[in-house]
């Protein structure tokens, strides 16, 4: 049971969700290495949700490895995952009943969202129309609550006002959805050293902006062939189709549009935060050079 979470937990990725605990800590305090466990905590539980995310999309491959349930079984990953559950909560136990309490809070509110954003990305492949909004709901549940909480950690152990935590935590929303966007918009049209087969998201049937937009703007022929395509099991040709068909109507660049939307809501979140113009600048960096990742 434990070997999994060692292979998943040094298995490589970003980090991103850590860094920002740890970044966020130290916006508003000397002492950023109080934030460890926190940032710990947000890690282990960031790959939990992979493990068990890998079991029910059936996927193969993560971070151009296996993934955990292949290298092992469907049981070991099961348990496992939950196992890494159970040891991220544990390590904000570290945490002195003033800091950990409203941590737990966060925590455990965060937990159950992105269980709900989860079974609604499940629900959504046995839809044939998703309304827009619903998806944003779904990858903010998914994907951008976990962002704005490891801010937010940062800023509770930080000692910072609540006025501070609660924008802190915007800003971090809005960039979540910017980052799940945008790893739509890679999935479909960015390289395979991303780790993952491109046109995943196509092969699985999920209904993704690029899906969500590709049927309201096309014209009757094309959003047969789409519904078609996106009910067949057949593989052969179906993302070069499918691609064709969201370049046909520009849903490429409208993508690209949202992703600045979102990214630019992020940094005027930034603004709103009480603190120095040099700590500003350390997050509108940090938030401008992950929506430039390639992969």
């Amino acid at each position: 049971m434990y070997a999994p979470i060692d292979y998943i937990m040094s298995s490589g990725g970003k980090r991103m969700r850590p860094i920002l605990v740890l970044i966020s800590c130290e916006l508003f305090s000397d002492d950023y290495t109080e934030a460890f466990e926190a940032a710990l905590s947000v890690e282990m539980f960031h790959n939990f949700t992979l493990i068990h995310d890998d079991i029910m999309d059936r996927a193969e491959m993560r971070r151009g490895k296996l993934s955990v349930h292949k290298k092992w079984n469907l049981n070991t990953g099961i348990l496992s995952g939950d196992a890494l559950m159970i040891q991220s909560n544990q390590r904000l136990e570290y945490y002195d009943a003033p800091v950990f309490k409203p941590l737990i809070s966060l925590f455990n509110k965060t937990a159950i969202e992105v269980c709900e954003g989860q079974q609604m990305d499940v629900d959504f492949e046995s839809m044939t129309w998703v309304d827009l909004n619903d998806y944003i709901q779904m990858i903010s549940y998914k994907t951008a609550v976990l962002v704005g909480t490891a801010l937010k950690m940062g800023a509770i152990i930080g000692k910072a006002s609540v006025e501070d935590q609660d924008n802190i935590y915007k800003f971090g929303l809005n960039m979540g959805i910017a980052f799940q966007l945008q790893d739509d918009y890679l999935d479909t049209f960015g390289s395979s050293d991303f780790g993952k087969k491109i046109g995943g998201d196509i092969l699985e049937g999920k209904k993704t902006f690029l899906y969500i937009k590709a049927l309201e703007l096309a014209d009757e022929d094309d959003k047969i062939h789409l519904l078609s395509l996106y009910g067949s099991s057949d593989e052969e040709g179906k993302v070069f189709e499918v691609t064709a068909i969201f370049l046909k109507y520009n849903i490429d660049q409208l993508l690209l549009a949202e992703i600045e939307k979102y990214t630019s809501l992020a940094l005027k979140d930034i603004e709103a935060l009480s603190i120095d113009q040099p700590k500003k600048s350390v997050l509108k960096t940090f938030a401008l050079n992950l929506m430039k990742r390639k992969t």
